[in-house]
């Protein structure tokens, strides 16, 4: 069975770039979009997301012009765990600070790696620990608790 889609990666991210965009300038609630000389709070999320579903348009556009492989098989641990990484890196700034969600972050995102090893992780995490705290605390002053009220801070 022949399909008019010849580059189907192209065609796919092309449809999440669409989705992905379209999300952006729909949920924009009630905030007021203003003016390019006088920008409202939502104006750089709408066009960035009109921007990036114009985008996924060409993409999709050039799926049906441009030779491509077919896709491989969508791999479901890698998505997962990389979602659920930024999902606790999220849950544990609020509650244990700069420093713990950078270290649960790293570990549990390279997991999704099948080159994953426990002391590359470790090393990693306690490096971009170190940086983080550094960079955004230290040098720019970021109202950020380096360690939060889960742990008695």
């Amino acid at each position: 069975m022949s399909s008019a889609i010849r580059h189907p990666k192209d065609f796919w991210i092309g449809v999440i770039f669409i989705a992905i965009g379209l999300g952006a300038v729909f949920t924009r609630g009630d905030l007021n979009m203003g003016t390019s000389f006088r920008m409202g709070p939502a104006f750089f999320p709408v066009v960035l997301g009109v921007l990036l579903a114009l985008i996924g348009a060409v993409g999709v556009v050039r799926s049906f012009i441009r030779h491509g492989e077919a896709m491989e098989k969508l791999h479901l641990k890698p998505l997962a765990l990389v979602t659920l990484a930024v999902v606790l890196f999220g849950v544990c700034m609020r509650g244990a600070g700069l420093v713990p969600a950078a270290v649960v972050l790293v570990p549990v995102s390279a997991y999704a790696s099948p080159k994953f090893r426990w002391h590359e992780a470790a090393l990693l995490a306690a490096g971009l620990a170190v940086f983080a705290y550094v960079l955004f605390i230290k040098l720019l002053g970021l109202p950020i608790p380096a360690l939060g009220p889960w742990l008695g801070f």
